[in-house]
């Protein structure tokens, strides 16, 4: 049997535009989301959980 580590492992992605964008990067660790979000400007880091939330309540 496999490892189950990964499922309780906390995601992260990119998104432009503050938030309202799309994703330019992800999913990923914070870190690494971190460093990137700094190659693109006014982009924002958020849970990759926190983004699949956003879109259910938007329906």
């Amino acid at each position: 049997m496999g490892c189950a580590c990964a499922k309780n492992r906390q995601k992260f992605e990119v998104v432009s535009e503050g938030g309202a964008g799309k994703v330019v990067f992800g999913p990923s660790t914070e870190a690494t989301c971190k460093a990137v979000s700094r190659r693109y400007p006014g982009s924002i880091v958020r849970e990759k959980d926190a983004a699949s939330t956003a879109k259910a309540d938007a329906r």
